[in-house]
């Protein structure tokens, strides 16, 4: 019995995967170097520990008050916009594991540094679930050296992609890591039906957080039902699997994170009855569907397909029609040209090239390659269906990007995986004939072509000129960064506006979310599309007339107006109005109910806005 003992042993030993060839470890190791370059290029340089986009603030802002006891099914901002405050549409599910992370260094560390700890920490830890996914992939449909480029593609991609840098706590970085589970699953050589269950439950997840990617999991369910349908008896299965695993994580979701006094609600950017209700239906309906005996002609499967595209069609007609329309369709047009227009990650492709048109090979660029490949590829009978189905999964959130640009995020993030087995494939042919010089560089111009930041680097060269410096953040695709010209944001400006009795602040958007940040103070605006109203009160503020001004504010009850000179949507409205409050003040022209009470000549001035002056 020993010596059998043993021997089990000794196979057991030879049987595991050295570490070279163990995408688990070689996720973390990957990852823990990838997080290290990160620390070291950001770390000893930042002014701040909180990521550069506007939601990262906002998320903590969001976590400070659940920490402080505000109610979990509750998301209003009750500090932003009108006395009422503003319903946020994202998801707790984001909001917990840093809410956790804060508490738990908060154990050792004063709250302010637990904040820092816990915002460098989070995105770093999210880089090995990221990784992983794509390296299994890569090493199960074309081996180690597939999984080694895919993993070096990845970290590369975590580098210069601002979700995954220290303090990006918005919800982007999450849902990319859940598209990476999703198409890694789906391309599954041996189609076991533990890939497609994660894939289903990788798609409920990435609906419940965030809206955006709806489309993209709509697509993931029509690559599973198109493998069904071709193969039949084959598929059913691994079928089953991901439609059962997105109706129970669906359902799970909608009744841990919404309100039961919300159950009946449609909303079209959150997960509400509408998406719930869509794809709770839709899952159940492809599992019953393929787990009834008789299906095997291609054309019956078609046909069943087909009808339940059909029934969700009505039912998204019936339940949730105003959703088939972009969520930002019902903003106010003062607020598109005003707002929605200076939104980077918000415009199509063509302000791109009229705009920053460097830029424009680093947001579609590898996309549109890695579409290409798919498509040449899928000649080859034996990869047809994988590049088939990444082309699919690649071509819809590329053809988002050109809508509104922050779709290339989720597109470079797949392009990976076609461009990894390439890039095998064109590395093992120029080993093999060392003396082609054509095969050697077809392979270096498939690896650079392959990275965003190339373009983006060659994008920045091209508008600057080789002489001019060019930092990191120009190979970052920083696309939605808060970085604007001119915006009023300084921490000295928001200490000064922070002594004044906690009220009500008129400021630009731009500036929004870091007084909610710095201060007690309710703020009439941030660049949130629900918050429509607070938005709408602030432009008319800005742009009426001293009389008619001094009414807005005390309507909206403001206590303290911040003026910022050099925002530039302030800029815009000074241009738009000569006779209005803001040019007035740009002017040096203060009416008698404004009272100066602080700022600075390069940041805000503040006025104290005096009743029946």
């Amino acid at each position: 019995m020993t010596d059998a003992l043993g021997e089990r042993l000794h196979q057991s030993r030879t049987a595991r995967r050295p570490l070279s060839d163990s995408p688990l470890a070689l996720a973390g190791l990957y990852g823990l170097v990838t997080a290290a370059v990160l620390l070291a290029m950001f770390l000893a340089s930042a002014t701040d520990y909180v990521g550069s986009d506007n939601d990262d603030i906002m998320r903590l802002v969001e976590v400070r008050d659940l920490l402080a006891g505000q109610a979990w099914f509750d998301l209003t901002q009750y500090r932003l916009g009108l006395e009422s405050g503003t319903p946020m549409h994202w998801s707790r599910l984001v909001d917990l594991p840093i809410a956790l992370l804060i508490s738990g260094a908060s154990l050792f560390l004063p709250q302010h540094q637990a904040e820092a700890v816990a915002l460098a920490a989070w995105p770093l830890l999210l880089i090995p679930f990221l990784l992983y996914p794509l390296g299994l992939a890569a090493r199960r449909l074309a081996g180690p050296v597939a999984m080694h480029v895919a993993l070096g593609l990845g970290s590369l991609f975590a580098v210069t992609s601002i979700r995954f840098h220290p303090g990006a706590i918005d919800h982007h970085n999450v849902q990319l890591v859940l598209a990476a589970w999703m198409t890694a699953m789906l391309v599954d050589p041996q189609r076991r039906r533990s890939s497609y269950a994660i894939a289903g439950v990788s798609g409920a997840l990435a609906t419940a957080i965030g809206a955006e990617t709806v489309p993209f999991v709509a697509a993931a369910c029509l690559v599973v039902s198109l493998q069904w349908i071709w193969h039949g008896h084959e598929l059913a299965a691994p079928t089953r699997a991901f439609g059962i695993s997105l109706s129970l994580t669906v359902s799970a979701a909608f009744f841990l994170t919404v309100a039961p006094s919300a159950y009946s609600v449609v909303t079209c950017d959150s997960l509400s009855l509408g998406f719930y209700a869509l794809s709770a239906t839709g899952g159940v309906l492809l599992a019953l569907v393929t787990g009834a005996p008789g299906f095997g002609s291609r054309f019956l499967r078609l046909a069943l397909g087909g009808g339940i595209g059909v029934v969700l069609l009505v039912c998204a007609r019936a339940l949730a029609p105003q959703c088939l329309a972009s969520p930002l369709a019902g903003l106010d047009p003062m607020l598109v040209k005003l707002w929605l227009s200076a939104v980077t990650e918000a415009q199509p492709f063509t302000k791109i090239l009229d705009n920053e048109p460097h830029t424009f090979g680093g947001f579609y660029a590898v996309g549109f390659f890695a579409m290409a490949i798919c498509l040449f590829r899928s000649l080859d009978e034996e990869q047809r269906e994988v590049h088939l189905a990444l082309f699919l999964l690649i071509g819809v959130n590329w053809a988002i990007s050109l809508v509104q640009v922050r779709g290339f995020a989720f597109a470079n993030l797949i392009s990976i995986l076609p461009l990894a087995l390439l890039i095998t494939d064109l590395r093992q042919g120029s080993q093999r004939d060392s003396e082609n010089a054509n095969a050697a560089f077809a392979y270096v111009v498939t690896v650079l072509a392959g990275v965003p930041a190339v373009w983006a680097l060659v994008g920045a060269l091209i508008a600057k000129g080789v002489e001019e410096p060019i930092g990191v953040e120009a190979v970052t695709q920083a696309a939605g960064a808060r970085q604007e010209q001119g915006e009023c944001a300084d921490e000295r400006d928001m200490a000064e506006l922070a002594a004044f009795p906690t009220g009500v602040v008129a400021a630009p958007s731009n500036s929004g979310a870091e007084i909610l940040r710095y201060t007690s103070h309710r703020v009439l605006t941030a660049p949130y599309h629900r918050n429509q109203a607070g938005m709408l009160t602030e432009l008319h503020i800005g742009l009426a007339p001293s009389e008619e001004a001094e009414a807005f504010l005390a309507g909206a009850g403001v206590t303290v107006l911040a003026f910022c000179k050099t925002d530039p949507q302030t800029q815009m409205l000074v241009e738009m109005k000569s006779d209005g409050l803001y040019a007035g003040l740009a002017r040096g022209d203060v009416p008698t109910f404004l009272k100066p009470v602080g700022g600075s000549p390069e940041g805000f001035r503040f006025y104290e806005v005096r009743r029946g002056k």
